[in-house]
């Protein structure tokens, strides 16, 4: 169905058509009186004004369209585009006129306008015109003759023509060819128009002499500027026989490296024979060749390639002289010489020939020589020259001497110990190219000189050593060592005598002489000598013997060895030393002071002090710090007269040491005050204490004690006997005794100086002292009564 409609549909279109050109060529009869002609150059750009119908035609704007203008063009393609309101008539593509015409000129294209209302045809003509876009173009780029070389002069030869499809001047107007003394060529034209080329021959032809020409045939048309085309004439001369073989050269002079591969061609001989065909053929032999040129080269009889087929050596044999003939077909025969240069190639390294070494050298040496060698080369010329080096920073040179022998010495003087060895690499190198070079390698030691003194670790040595040690027992080392090698570096110590000529240095320390180890002989105690120092030696064992020294101090560190030692009240295993106490005495009073000292140091003779047992606790205390023993409250009459108090004196050590002392304290109901000391003297007492006179004061007055008390037991004794009454209170001045200090000094422990006077009555049957007072006068403690 659709299929049916579609071809009624064609059908109805084509009819249309065709009474639409019915009425323009019924019209164009009609309207031919307004025919008008324009003109376009072919190639113009689509879109290009042709002309204005409307005012061609006369009409206003705007009437084409209300007329319904049409463009009626002859056959399918439409060539313009009008446009109805301004009446500009455009072309819608490109025209090429060779396409539309062909060969005719002139080239016009007919077209219509339509109008309706009236109905009116207006025929048109477009002159297409003609540019010089083509060039002449042969049918054959390449053409062939054979001429035989006695063809006469004035011969015409046709040749192939050209065409061009630009019409008038831009079509194709004549023919050249390239200059030359044998052949010209003519123009000619045919009845079409169309023209055509004829080489002319104007000389004799002689193959021997010029067998071939080659032509450049070109073809121009008139256009401007000019378009051409070419074409190739190949014109072969055919020969006849009348010519012997000639070699190119008589004599051939060639070079080859020496190292050419096998198979290699060595020249290539030619002869060439004027003639054609088999006495035109060339033949190649060896004429009268030895049996050494036979063994080593070879000849192709066809080609002339002279093959290497023995390897050649310069240092042999350097030149070959070859004699060639050469033969065509008829027998006619062609003689050269090739004489063949071989050419040395750098193909043998230099040798290096050692002569005589010095190894191991001593260092600090001055120039000594180190080797001595000689260098060859079996190639000749800058292959055969050549040059000997070593690296630029080693510490040697190399000098030439006779010929071509050389001399490896030092450049300055060796330190073993900055490099004990070198590997010298001896670099041989000749002047050929590429350049062979051979290398010799010398390892070259360098033997020790004892100029190295052994060298401390340490200038001063520190040690530590903590007291009471065992003998023999190792404290630290030293160590030293020495850049030398051998029995140079064996570093040996000793001890060097000391400063001081009190100083048992012997018996206190000893040295491994071969490792530096450092020894105590034996127990240091500490608090005899607390430190001391001394030297060490290390000698080397070279010759002469180099040597260094050190100095070591040793510190004996502190060990609580030492129990601390009670100095008041003395324990000397005399009768005890009884403290009085007044009952109204308040709390806090002062009965008296222990005093302690201990021989360590440090914490280690940090002392406290610490109330052990009492007779009744609560009534004393002691001073943690100072050791002083006071009372803890009011004294009453319950509380009964002895005391006896056991006062534990502790270092501060790890682990602590300590001491106990008793002391015995009577409680008496007041004091009597016979004889008191003077301020003056006092005083005095009181300032003697330098530290210095220390222990002197404590045994004095330890002695002192000894006897007083031995004094007081007399005293006593005689009392009982001469009084029988009980013991009553003590009277004033009568029957009073010479009175007895203690002076403790205020050193170690004691903050201050405390002095008591013990006095005895004379009737007094029992053995009662009585205690003064303390008073403090210029920094004196003195007892009242």
């Amino acid at each position: 169905m659709a299929e049916s409609t579609m071809e009624a549909r064609g059908e109805r279109f084509l009819r249309q058509r065709q009474v639409l050109f019915l009425f323009v060529f019924l019209g164009g009869s009609l309207a031919g009186s307004e025919s008008r002609r324009y003109s376009v150059v072919e190639e113009t750009e689509r879109g290009f004004l042709i002309a204005n119908i409307a005012n061609d035609l006369g009409l206003g704007e705007g009437e084409l369209a209300v007329r319904g203008a049409q463009v009626v063009s002859k056959g399918n393609k439409q060539h313009f585009q009008l446009n109805h309101q301004t009446g500009d008539l455009h072309l819608r593509e490109k025209l090429d006129r060779e396409e539309l015409c062909g060969p005719t000129e002139p080239c016009i294209l007919h077209f219509q306008i339509l109008l309706q209302n009236p109905l009116q045809f207006i025929t048109n003509e477009l002159h297409v015109i003609d540019v010089n876009d083509h060039s002449p173009v042969f049918f054959e780029n390449e053409m062939q003759l054979k001429l035989l070389e006695n063809t006469p002069p004035g011969t015409m030869i046709p040749l192939g023509n050209a065409e061009d499809l630009d019409v008038g001047r831009n079509s194709l107007q004549n023919y050249t060819i390239t200059p030359n003394s044998h052949f010209h060529v003519l123009t000619r034209s045919r009845r079409d128009g169309r023209k055509y080329p004829q080489l002319v021959l104007d000389k004799s032809l002689d193959r021997e002499e010029q067998p071939e020409f080659i032509l450049t045939l070109t073809a121009l048309d008139g256009g401007s500027p000019h378009r051409s085309g070419i074409a190739e004439i190949h014109i072969l001369v055919l020969d006849i026989n009348d010519n012997a073989p000639e070699f190119t050269q008589t004599l051939y002079e060639v070079q080859i490296l020496e190292n050419s591969p096998l198979n290699s061609v060595v020249v290539t001989v030619s002869a060439t024979d004027l003639d054609t065909g088999n006495f035109g053929t060339v033949s190649y032999a060896f004429f009268h060749a030895s049996e050494e040129i036979r063994k080593t080269f070879q000849l192709n009889p066809v080609t002339g390639d002279i093959q290497l087929v023995k390897y050649l050596n310069f240092e042999e044999m350097n030149t070959y002289e070859l004699d060639i003939e050469a033969k065509d077909g008829g027998g006619l025969s062609g003689k050269t010489t090739v004489i063949v240069q071989v050419v040395d190639v750098n193909d043998n390294p230099p040798e290096l020939t050692l002569s005589s070494i010095t190894s191991p050298i001593p260092e600090n040496s001055p120039e000594t020589v180190v080797a001595v060698f000689s260098v060859s080369d079996l190639d000749s010329g800058e292959n055969g020259r050549i040059m000997c080096s070593i690296e630029d920073s080693l510490p040697f040179i190399l000098k030439p001497s006779v010929e071509n022998f050389y001399t490896l010495l030092t450049n300055t003087p060796l330190d073993r110990e900055t490099k004990s060895e070198y590997n010298i690499t001896i670099t041989v190198t000749d002047l050929g190219t590429p350049r062979l070079k051979t290398q010799h390698n010398i390892t070259v030691t360098v033997s020790d000189v004892n100029d190295n003194a052994p060298a401390f670790s340490q200038t001063t040595y520190t040690l530590r050593v903590r007291e009471n040690n065992s003998p023999a027992l190792h404290i630290g080392s030293v160590s030293a060592t020495d850049r030398d090698s051998g029995a140079n570096a064996q570093v040996t110590y000793s001890l060097l005598p000391p400063a001081d000529p009190q100083l048992p240095l012997a018996s206190l320390v000893s040295i491994n002489a071969d490792n530096g180890q450092l020894f105590a002989l034996r127990s240091l105690d500490y608090e005899a000598l607390r430190a001391f120092e001394f030297g060490v030696r290390a000698a080397d064992r070279g010759s002469p013997a180099l040597s260094s020294q050190a100095r070591v101090r040793v510190l004996v560190l502190d060990d609580n060895d030492n129990a601390p030692f009670v100095l008041y009240p003395p324990q000397n295993g005399s009768a005890p030393c009884t403290e009085l106490v007044p009952r109204a005495a308040e709390a806090g009073y002062l009965v008296t002071k222990v005093v302690a000292v201990d021989g360590d140091s440090g914490q280690n003779a940090w002392l406290s002090y610490q109330l052990l047992k009492a007779t009744e606790p609560g009534l004393f205390g002691v001073w943690a710090h100072n050791g002083e023993v006071r009372t803890a409250r009011l004294l009453s009459e319950r509380d009964a007269v002895k005391h006896r108090l056991v006062v534990l004196v502790r270092d501060n050590g790890e682990p602590p040491r300590s001491a106990s002392v008793t002391l015995h304290v009577l409680l008496v109901d007041g004091f009597s005050q016979p004889y008191l000391p003077l301020p003056e003297v006092a005083a005095a007492e009181a300032w003697a204490d330098p530290l210095t006179v220390y222990l002197v004061v404590a045994l004095a007055s330890v002695s002192s004690l000894f006897l007083f008390s031995v004094l007081v037991f007399v005293a006593v004794r005689l009392c009982r006997r001469s009084r029988t009454a009980s013991a009553g209170r003590f009277s004033g001045p009568e029957g009073h005794f010479p009175g007895h200090l203690v002076d403790v000094s205020g050193a170690g422990t004691l903050s201050q100086s405390y002095q008591y006077e013990v006095c005895l009555t004379g009737g007094s049957g029992t053995s009662e002292f009585k205690f003064l007072k303390p008073i403090m006068t210029n920094g004196l403690v003195q007892d009242t009564e």
